[in-house]
């Protein structure tokens, strides 16, 4: 017997920051002296035009320098902070949708800043009281794009068994702050990065918005402009100052090939939650989509308040968007591969 396709609706979003500090006062206190006779010049320009304003961190460098951390140190500390900020955002999610963990049947946690056996999806199944035979999947080092594929994974379980799914966002990106260097690329990472929990439960057939599609595009032949390699002192970010370039040919065929599909055009879409990697990937995004800056501003206004918090991050401008639009919405964000993925959110 073939069973009934649901539509997966977005019920709740929660949100879990751990504490802040100003981007100007991480730079006078911390990585002016943190850089000081390496690339001083070129830090503090980064830094000043990053489109950050204030930043969140589980390690404030001011407080504690974890740059010289094993990455033992770092992934005994990952376990520490991760653990409650997830269940922090888990649970708000459950409470805007009214449901307790005993009621879910999924639960699909994405991290790409630590790991541990057992994992988080194991502990937060465990601390709430999610029912032994729910299903959990685990996604790691897909990094600023995970969002979206563990969307697609929960939407399709809501789909298929008619039943609740959560999704969990978590990156703890203050622990791997790297010893002072040259290379711009780390630069830019100190200067973007931020720490962020965000989840999403979806439940079947109600109102509200729903998972239509979720799309994807890779470039292998860029693999190598966006890179995360784990060394003996944490995980190592590389981002080549290319990737803009590569974006600018990718985006608009795969949201065109999205958009059509779901019978939809760019000027369909009420509101557009999309990753602010940087100030020139938005730039690129609404030069190749024809968009406004007024589509953009929630994701600019994102990236000055949270910082770039990676695999959290477009959810955390679906939360914000949730609020002010009932129409239809696009996500997108982009990681390593070079891969740009892209979900549509249609209204029924």
């Amino acid at each position: 017997m073939v069973k009934a396709i649901s539509r997966a609706v977005v019920a709740g979003i929660g949100v879990a920051h751990p504490a802040s500090s100003t981007q100007d006062r991480l730079w006078e206190e911390f990585f002016s002296e943190h850089y000081r006779g390496v690339a001083r010049g070129l830090a503090k320009r980064v830094f000043q035009n990053s489109g950050v304003v204030t930043r969140h961190g589980v390690v404030n460098p001011i407080l504690e320098d974890p740059s010289r951390w094993s990455t033992g140190q770092r992934m005994e500390r990952y376990l520490v902070e991760a653990l409650p900020l997830g269940k922090d955002a888990i649970s708000a999610a459950l409470g805007q949708a009214g449901l307790t963990g005993s009621e879910i049947g999924m639960l699909v946690v994405c991290s790409c800043t630590g790991y541990v056996t057992p994992g988080l999806d194991i502990l937060l199944a465990r601390d709430l009281g999610l029912p032994a035979d729910a299903r959990r999947v685990f996604v790691g080092h897909m990094g600023c794009y995970a969002a979206l594929p563990g969307l697609g994974v929960a939407a399709d379980y809501v789909a298929l068994n008619g039943r609740p799914a959560v999704l969990l966002c978590v990156e703890l990106t203050s622990l791997h702050v790297q010893p002072p260097t040259v290379d711009p690329q780390q630069v830019v990472a100190h200067a973007l990065f931020s720490d962020a929990a965000a989840a999403v439960e979806l439940v079947p057939d109600q109102a509200g918005l729903a998972v239509a599609e979720v799309a994807s595009l890779t470039d292998t032949t860029t693999a190598d402009h966006m890179t995360w390699h784990v060394t003996d002192l944490g995980f190592r970010m590389g981002l080549s100052p290319r990737v803009p370039d590569v974006l600018s040919r990718h985006v608009e065929p795969l949201v065109s090939g999205l958009l059509e599909r779901n019978g939809l055009g760019v000027p369909d879409i009420a509101a557009w939650a999309v990753h602010p990697g940087g100030p020139r990937i938005l730039d690129v995004v609404r030069d190749q989509l024809g968009l406004t800056d007024a589509d953009l501003e929630p994701s600019r206004t994102t990236l000055a308040e949270h910082g770039n918090c990676s695999s959290p991050t477009v959810l955390m401008i679906v939360e914000q968007l949730l609020r002010a639009t009932e129409g239809p919405m696009l996500a997108m964000a982009f990681g390593p591969g070079l891969t740009l993925y892209a979900s549509v959110l249609l209204p029924g």
